[in-house]
């Protein structure tokens, strides 16, 4: 069974910066492709970013430009860069991985950003 793993919710302040991890318990070589989603209170879960076998990257366009999403693939980990966060990113985030058979997903990790 894959398991996710995510580290580095927290509370942050209005601009400031936090970075999300994502342990996956599956061979990298199995993986189509990962990526970040969150849900805010009352909204439904939207894609975040999103990074493919082969490295592309895609982001929703509120983040463009402050969020970074890259993977180790040494470690079978998946990263989230988050700077001059605002208070609209205040979610629940989760990782999702895509593999050739499933999709899998974290159990979320809670980001809440306050002035």
């Amino acid at each position: 069974q894959v398991q996710l793993v995510e580290p580095g919710g927290d509370s942050v302040q209005t601009g400031g910066s936090l970075r999300l991890s994502c342990v996956a318990s599956v061979s990298i070589f199995s993986i189509k492709s990962m990526g970040w989603y969150r849900q805010a209170p009352g909204k439904q879960r939207e894609l975040v970013a999103a990074i493919t076998a082969f490295g592309r990257v895609n982001y929703t366009d509120s983040v463009k430009g402050r969020f970074t999403i890259s993977r180790d693939n040494a470690k079978n980990t998946m990263y989230l860069q988050m700077n001059s966060l605002k208070s609209e990113d205040t979610a629940v985030y989760y990782c999702r991985v895509e593999t050739y058979s499933a999709n899998y997903w974290g159990q979320g990790t809670q980001v809440t950003v306050s002035s």
